[in-house]
Formats: structure tokens, sequence, C-alpha cells
């Protein structure tokens, strides 16, 4: 059997599996996330069924899997939703940066991974998943809530944060300088405000040029500008990912509505993708020797994000119903963990071990947050009629 002919018939036995899997997470009202990260534990080195032939292209597969999904976040933003969401929430931010990166961080000290790996690691426990807990909101019919808002704020400010972490993390894992840190970071501080500009006053001319009434037109230019933008973002020393995610903010309108459409299936396709990736990536028999490490983590930090979006509820003036929602619509980790996790992994600056455990940190908290999210409102009900009547 030929090397295409094997290649063939191992990447439609993966496409199919990842098919059957995202079918068994939405009978569970799940993520797939955590079900496709298992997939590539499965088929990577230790697992089942090792692939040997699909490597170039599951690699290539996965850097588009990251921009995709960094531009369609992108796309669910416009640039004065983001200006204004950094004004409401720049101190729960804040809040919400240091409770939740600061565990990670002190665990990957604690267990000798270095600077390097404290970086990583708080990256991993600190961002939310974006994509989680807008399904989460949207199927438990929560988007219009008064502390919805406040979530979506918070969220914001972690998109925002991740635009100047990526840069700053990517440089640190290159080995550069004290000074090329600083200048990486200065560089993407000088392209996101250039960006944020744009958008806010020239936006619908950016809009116009990638706009087409036909989908498949629509698809070639948005996709070519996505790689485009990416490749010229990493060689000025900005994550690729971050590159995207400027050009979703800086298309509005109809035209980010029509880009998301078509987007959507092809984000989900090569996103799939990048969890297996990166799943194929992490030996299964590393995980149990630090699973208790993110079990631990889980549980911090599913506390700290409560508390972090109950204060930042209450200081809205949120009921404590709506206080306790917000606090766990917050815990889902999945998308940026791995991202962050993956440029670890890609650029060979992390042991093994770290890998492991935010792959199983993130099976854990992509699992724990949308149950969360589902029996909050009855516990919480219970516990305050319990309250009230002692």
């Amino acid at each position: 059997m030929n090397t295409t002919t094997l290649a063939l018939i191992e990447l439609g036995a993966v496409f199919f599996a990842l098919g059957l899997l995202g079918r068994l997470a939405a009978r569970f009202g799940m993520s797939p996330i955590p079900f496709y990260l298992l997939g590539g534990l499965c088929f990577g080195s230790g697992g089942f069924v090792p692939l040997g032939d699909i490597s170039e292209f599951s690699h290539i597969a996965s850097e588009i899997g990251v921009v995709l999904l960094l531009l369609l976040l992108g796309l669910e933003y416009t640039a004065s939703e983001l200006v204004t969401g950094l004004r409401r929430s720049w101190m729960a931010g804040v809040v919400d940066l240091v409770l939740n990166a600061a565990p990670g961080a002190a665990v990957a000290l604690f267990l000798g991974w270095g600077t390097t790996g404290a970086v990583v690691l708080g990256g991993v426990t600190y961002i939310s998943s974006s994509g989680i807990i807008a399904k989460v909101l949207t199927d438990l019919g929560r988007l219009g809530n008064r502390e919805t808002p406040v979530v979506l704020s918070i969220l914001v400010f972690e998109d925002l944060a991740m635009a100047v972490y990526l840069p700053i993390l990517t440089a640190l894992l290159a080995g550069v300088s004290f000074a090329g840190g600083l200048e990486a970071v200065g560089i993407s501080l000088v392209v996101i405000s250039v960006v944020l500009v744009i958008a806010l006053r020239y936006g619908r001319y950016v809009s116009a040029v990638l706009d087409s009434p036909d989908s498949e037109t629509l698809l070639l230019k948005l996709l070519g500008a996505a790689l485009l933008i990416a490749g010229i973002s990493s060689a000025m020393q900005v994550s690729a990912a971050v590159g995207a995610f400027l050009l979703g903010i800086a298309i509005s309108g109809s035209t980010a509505h029509n880009a998301s459409r078509v987007l959507e299936p092809l984000r989900d396709l090569f996103a799939a993708m990048f969890f297996v990736v990166f799943g194929l990536s992490t030996d299964p028999m590393a995980i149990p020797p630090v699973l208790g490490w993110a079990a631990l983590l889980a549980v911090i930090t599913a506390l700290t994000k409560m508390i972090t979006g109950a204060w930042a509820a209450k200081r809205q003036g949120v009921g404590r119903l709506g206080r306790a929602r917000a606090g766990v619509a917050l815990i889902a980790r999945g998308e940026f963990s791995i991202v962050i996790a993956g440029l670890a992994v890609s650029a060979g600056a992390v042991e093994g071990k770290l890998v492991a455990l935010a792959t199983a940190y993130v099976l854990l908290m992509a699992v724990i947050g949308p149950i969360a999210a589902r029996v909050v409102e009855p516990v919480a009900e219970t516990w305050l009629r319990v309250r009230a009547s002692t």
C-alpha cells in the first residue's frame, strides 16, 4: 500500500471518528473539545492506534485551526465593543488575571519547570474558553440575563490580554533576550493600537474589501486574508493567532455576520484537527502522574473564577443568584489554553509533564464548566431558601 493511499485511509478514519465523538458530545450537551483531545490521545504515540503518515497535513491543519479559531473570535467583537468592555471591566479583569494565573504559575515553579513553565501554565489556567461559555449561555437561554454583560466584559478583557501575552510567550519560547522580548511586546502594542484605530474609523472599508455576495468568493478572500495576516504577524514577531484575532475585529456589520456563517464549518473542521494534534503530542502514560496536580488546579481555579465573576457581578448591582451564575459561567477552559500549550509544544521549550498536565487540566475544566453552569441555578436557589428559613 503506497503512502498516499495509507494517508487517505488514516485521515478518513480520523475525520469519521471525530464526527462520532462530536455527536456523542452533543448528545450529552457538552463541548466536543474533551472528546477531540481524548481522540488525539488514542491515535498518538502510546495510544491504541498510532498514526504515521498524516503528520505533515495534520501539522498545517492544526495551524490553520488556530488562525480560524482566533479569527472567528475576533468577528464576535467590534472595536467599539472592545473599548467599552475594557473600560467597564478593567478592574475585574486585573483581579481575574491575578487570581487565576497565579495558581498555574505557582505549581509550575514548585514542580521545577522554571520561568518559562510558569508563564505557560499561568496562561493555561488564566484564560477562560469564550467558545464554550458562549455556547453554554446560548443553550441555557441566559444571553439576556443581567449578569451576562459582566461575563462578556471579563472575556473581552481576557482576549485583549492574550493579544499582549501571546507575543511575550512567543519571544520567551524563542529564547530571545530581554530587549528582544520588550521589542516584541512593543510591536504587538503598536499593531493592536493601529488595528483598533483602523477598525474604529475605517472598519467599513476593510469590510467592503472582503465582502462578496458570493459565498465561495467570500470564503476565499477571508481565508486568504487571515492566513496572509497571520503569516505577516508571525514574521513581525507578533503571534499569528493575534494577527487573525485583530483581523476579525476589523471586520464588522453584515460582512462579519456573513463571514461567521461561511467560516464556521471550516473552523470546526480545522479546530478539531488542532485539538487532535495536541492530543497526538501527549503521551497518555504521562497523564496519571500529573492527574492529581491537574485536579488540584481545577478545584482552585474553579473557585477563583467563581470569586471573580461573583465579585464583578456584585459591583454591577446583580443579585445573588445572578452572581452565582456569573461565577460558574467563567469556569470552562478550552481552546485558548490549548493554543498556549500548543505553542510551547511546537517550540520544544517545556517538559512533557507540563503538556500532560495542561491536557488533563483542560479535559477536566471543559467538562466541569458546562455541568456547573447547568446545575448552579437550582443549587443556588435551594441554598438561598435554606438560608432564608434559618
